[in-house]
């Protein structure tokens, strides 16, 4: 059979042949575009593996927060290794499944559960530098670990619901005539897997930075210079009636102290707070486009281009390539054990 254009296939697939088809050769763009993605499903793969990797390897990433951060890797590897590659070859062949009803159903399946699982993941780890941040006094070790693993059940759980629903009846995934493999588009679904899946967890995460936000701004304004200054006392001390009286001054010298630099506990309150930030941000512009589309394309029964249909999705896909980046960029134990990792290698 002769190869489909990334970019173009004929509109003509009445009674499931293909022979009509007309195909253009690939294009510099498309030879490009599809490299590019390529490129990106396998540093996504090695990347959050390299993480995995390292938290089994290292003794101490066996307890929090590393569990959460081993569950959001989990995740990525499995978007990286069975979702991304299937919608890779999806676009080779100009956004049309040929795989069959079962796969589609499959790939759907696991793009849903993977997807849900990084972003609820995402989600455990803000909530999670919320409470080590704003209660550190109460988050004791052995509540943040209990905490931790009821977030990751509930993770798994939520994204499991949410992605085997249409497996019994909620909505259909795969169309023979026209190719297509998609999420259902049953609008109770729609909005029932978006709200579950993005919409309340973006109200959570929202919600945490802006209370984390409030917390570190009321801590800046509460380092100002600490001065003691205690009125001078006069103490009269009388022995007896006909002695004559003694009195003597006490005077307190003033104290005073100030913190000229952080402490070591706000300069790391102050890291996680920056990297909390900015995952949520890159978690926020990479899923955004994506979610309104599939809340807004099937309650107004309207359509977009294929084109921008793709770009969201693997836009969204490449949140899963940023997670490892920013989380390990800004914790320097991550840093030192992959020079470790390296370096044993060698």
């Amino acid at each position: 059979m002769t190869q489909p254009n990334v970019t173009d296939l004929s509109a003509n697939t009445s009674g499931g042949s293909e022979s009509g088809n007309l195909y253009r050769p690939f294009s510099v763009f498309s030879v490009l575009t599809l490299t590019l993605l390529a490129m990106l499903v396998v540093a996504t793969f090695v990347w959050n593996l390299l993480v995995l990797v390292t938290i089994l390897r290292v003794r101490t990433f066996h307890r929090v927060p590393h569990n959460l951060v081993a569950s959001m890797a989990i995740s990525d590897v499995m978007v990286a290794g069975l979702v991304m590659p299937l919608s890779l070859v999806r676009e080779l062949y100009g956004r049309r499944w040929i795989l069959g009803r079962a796969l589609c159903q499959v790939w759907i399946s696991c793009d849903v559960l993977c997807c849900t699982a990084s972003i609820w993941n995402v989600t455990a780890i803000a909530l999670d530098r919320y409470w080590s941040i704003t209660r550190h006094l109460e988050y004791t070790l052995k509540t943040r670990k209990r905490i931790s693993n009821v977030m990751i059940g509930l993770t798994w759980v939520l994204s499991s619901v949410i992605s085997l629903s249409p497996l019994f009846g909620w909505g259909e995934t795969y169309s023979e005539d026209s190719l297509t493999c998609q999420v259902s588009q049953e609008p109770s679904y729609t909005v029932f897997s978006t709200f579950g899946a993005f919409y309340l967890p973006l109200c959570v995460v929202l919600f945490v930075y802006w209370k984390i936000y409030k917390a570190a701004k009321f801590r800046i304004g509460s380092r100002k210079t600490n001065t003691i200054t205690p009125m001078a006392e006069v103490i009269e001390v009388k022995e007896a009636e006909r002695q004559p009286q003694m009195a003597f001054t006490v005077r307190h010298a003033t104290v005073s102290f100030q913190t000229d630099g952080e402490t070591w506990r706000e300069q790391k309150e102050r890291r996680a707070a920056l990297m909390v930030g900015i995952l949520i941000g890159v978690f926020v512009l990479c899923w955004i486009p994506f979610f309104l589309a599939e809340l807004i394309i099937p309650l107004c029964s309207c359509d977009i281009p294929p084109v921008w249909k793709s770009v969201f999705l693997w836009l969204g896909y490449s949140n899963s390539f940023f997670n490892p980046l920013i989380y390990t960029a800004f914790n320097k134990n991550y840093n030192n054990a992959f020079r470790n990792l390296f370096s044993r290698q060698r």
